[in-house]
Protein backbone atom coordinates (compact mmCIF):
# COMPACT_ATOMS: atom_id res chain seq x y z
CA UNK A 1 0.00 0.00 0.00
CA UNK A 2 1.64 3.46 -0.55
CA UNK A 3 0.73 6.76 1.56
CA UNK A 4 -2.78 7.75 1.82
CA UNK A 5 -3.04 11.74 1.29
CA UNK A 6 -6.76 13.68 1.88
CA UNK A 7 -6.77 17.02 1.05
CA UNK A 8 -9.66 19.62 2.53
CA UNK A 9 -10.96 22.69 1.55
CA UNK A 10 -12.84 24.45 4.08
CA UNK A 11 -15.07 27.18 2.91
CA UNK A 12 -16.70 28.55 5.68
CA UNK A 13 -13.39 28.26 7.61
CA UNK A 14 -14.79 30.03 10.95
CA UNK A 15 -18.47 28.25 11.29
CA UNK A 16 -16.62 24.36 10.86
CA UNK A 17 -12.87 24.77 12.07
CA UNK A 18 -13.89 24.03 15.37
CA UNK A 19 -16.12 20.76 14.68
CA UNK A 20 -13.11 19.64 12.15
CA UNK A 21 -10.28 20.14 14.73
CA UNK A 22 -12.26 17.91 17.40
CA UNK A 23 -12.73 15.09 14.65
CA UNK A 24 -9.37 15.39 13.54
CA UNK A 25 -8.50 14.74 17.18
CA UNK A 26 -10.43 12.19 17.60
CA UNK A 27 -8.64 10.63 14.95
CA UNK A 28 -5.16 11.59 15.91
CA UNK A 29 -3.67 8.08 15.96
CA UNK A 30 -4.11 7.40 12.44
CA UNK A 31 -2.81 11.27 11.22
CA UNK A 32 1.19 10.76 10.97
CA UNK A 33 1.21 14.63 9.28
CA UNK A 34 -1.18 17.88 9.57
CA UNK A 35 -0.55 21.05 7.50
CA UNK A 36 -3.11 23.93 7.52
CA UNK A 37 -2.92 27.12 6.10
CA UNK A 38 -5.39 30.18 5.14
CA UNK A 39 -5.21 33.25 3.63
CA UNK A 40 -4.49 36.34 6.31
CA UNK A 41 -3.40 39.10 6.24
CA UNK A 42 -2.85 42.49 8.45
CA UNK A 43 -6.70 43.86 7.77
CA UNK A 44 -8.45 40.05 6.62
CA UNK A 45 -8.55 36.51 7.48
CA UNK A 46 -10.13 34.01 4.49
CA UNK A 47 -12.88 32.26 4.99
CA UNK A 48 -11.34 29.61 2.75
CA UNK A 49 -8.55 27.39 4.37
CA UNK A 50 -6.66 23.82 3.60
CA UNK A 51 -5.77 20.75 5.44
CA UNK A 52 -3.57 18.42 3.95
CA UNK A 53 -3.52 15.01 6.04
CA UNK A 54 -1.10 11.88 5.65
CA UNK A 55 -2.28 9.10 7.19
CA UNK A 56 -0.71 5.61 8.96
CA UNK A 57 -0.44 2.46 6.51
CA UNK A 58 -3.25 0.43 7.14
CA UNK A 59 -5.63 2.70 8.64
CA UNK A 60 -8.49 2.24 5.90
CA UNK A 61 -11.29 1.47 8.36
CA UNK A 62 -10.47 4.79 10.62
CA UNK A 63 -10.11 6.71 7.63
CA UNK A 64 -13.08 5.76 6.14
CA UNK A 65 -15.04 6.93 9.37
CA UNK A 66 -13.40 10.12 9.73
CA UNK A 67 -14.24 10.66 6.42
CA UNK A 68 -17.86 9.90 7.11
CA UNK A 69 -18.02 12.45 10.43
CA UNK A 70 -15.73 15.36 8.00
CA UNK A 71 -18.44 14.86 5.01
CA UNK A 72 -21.42 15.03 7.22
CA UNK A 73 -19.93 18.75 8.36
CA UNK A 74 -20.69 19.87 4.94
CA UNK A 75 -19.14 23.45 3.53
CA UNK A 76 -15.83 21.10 3.27
CA UNK A 77 -14.26 19.94 0.08
CA UNK A 78 -12.37 16.68 0.67
CA UNK A 79 -9.91 14.72 -1.83
CA UNK A 80 -8.31 11.75 -1.30
CA UNK A 81 -5.33 10.52 -3.37
CA UNK A 82 -2.72 7.40 -2.46
CA UNK A 83 0.83 7.71 -3.71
Amino acid sequence: MGKLIMGLKLSQRQETARALQEILTRYGCVINTRLGFHDAGPDSCSEQGYILLEFVNDSDEEVDKMKAEIQALGSITLKTMEL
